[in-house]
């Protein structure tokens, strides 16, 4: 088949929307939702100038998803004095995983020229991932644990640069999965906290000053679209499943859309775009019953938490019991 737009040899077809795409249409078609994403999620303030730019942290890990991401920041922002990049990857402790991705995230940044950080959980929580794995004093999936480690990293790091926009690389199947396991769930306070966390626009967010807001420009693009791109571009992306992933339940809901989008597409699109709207009006309706979190410092670390001792500490507390 030949592109739609040109006469060229078409390298994809997007069933949810028919059409047919040669190399130079789709990566600008993917360029194009990024950078429409940016604008409907007001993540560039009329504030920003020269002389008051915006400081936006980029989570790097290496993967498909965040190194497409950075490199179309770069493109589109590095010649702009209202937006300074930076980018931070965090090494779990994966032996054999996270350095070849780090390697990946070296050589990107290092092409770009981007100021890039590299913390550990060794470093930072003297602990390794594959340690807590092999201790699991918990007992739940090394997910659980790795994902609040890395969540509290990036957050730190942002509030000690006094970022103003923590971005990471969420595409379109990571935000229908996450939409669909929350309707699943029942947790309707999880879809107002979704909402003031990352997918609103940022001028209709309820999150005050407590956190840097995130967000996720690449949530349009499917996951394959990603990866395409990042072939198509020969970036430097580390396409590998982490040995210690096992989210089960996640897993589900990802093998049920595979079906779904086989058999109907365009159901990602539909269930993001539907769960993104009632997620607004879930997130006022919170905020008018005056529902907030009752939000307070950590007493081991002092990061913003809702308990006594955030979930980290109490993590870290576990393992180092064992």
């Amino acid at each position: 088949m030949n592109c739609n737009r040109c006469a060229e040899p078409a390298v994809m077809h997007a069933a949810y929307s028919g059409a047919h795409l040669c190399e130079a249409h789709f990566l600008e078609s993917v360029e194009k939702r990024v950078r429409r994403r940016i604008r409907r999620d007001d993540l560039v303030p009329r504030s920003a100038t020269p002389d008051n730019p915006q400081k936006w942290l980029i989570g790097l890990s290496g993967g498909k998803d965040s190194v497409v991401l950075t490199q179309i920041l770069y493109e589109t922002f590095h010649e702009d004095p209202r937006i300074e990049l930076i980018c931070l990857t965090i090494h779990e402790g994966i032996e054999g995983y996270r350095d070849k991705s780090l390697d990946a995230c070296l050589e990107l940044t290092d092409d770009l020229d981007f100021t890039h950080e590299v913390l550990s959980y060794e470093d930072e929580f003297d602990v390794r991932m594959d340690q807590v794995v092999e201790d699991d004093p918990e007992n739940m999936a090394a997910c659980a644990y790795c994902g609040v480690f890395r969540r509290d990293l990036l957050s730190n790091y942002a509030e000690d640069i006094d970022a103003d926009l923590l971005l990471t690389g969420h595409n379109l199947d990571d935000e229908a999965q996450t939409a669909l396991m929350n309707f699943l769930e029942g947790d309707v306070a999880q879809i107002a906290k979704h909402f003031d966390a990352s997918l609103g626009p940022l001028s209709e967010r309820r999150t005050g000053d407590a956190f840097v807001p995130r967000a996720k420009p690449l949530r349009d693009v499917p996951e394959k679209e990603v990866a395409l791109y990042a072939h198509l571009r020969d970036l430097p992306a580390h396409i590998t499943e982490c040995p210690h992933s096992s989210e089960a339940y996640r897993g589900e809901i990802q093998q049920l859309l595979y079906g779904l989008e086989e058999n109907h597409p365009g159901t990602r699109h539909s269930i993001l775009s539907g769960y993104e709207e009632l997620a607004g009006i879930v997130a006022e309706r919170y905020d008018a019953d005056g529902d907030d979190p009752d939000l307070r410092e950590c007493t081991e670390c002092g990061s913003t938490t809702t308990r006594e001792i955030c979930r980290k500490c109490s993590l870290l507390e576990s393992i180092q019991a064992v």
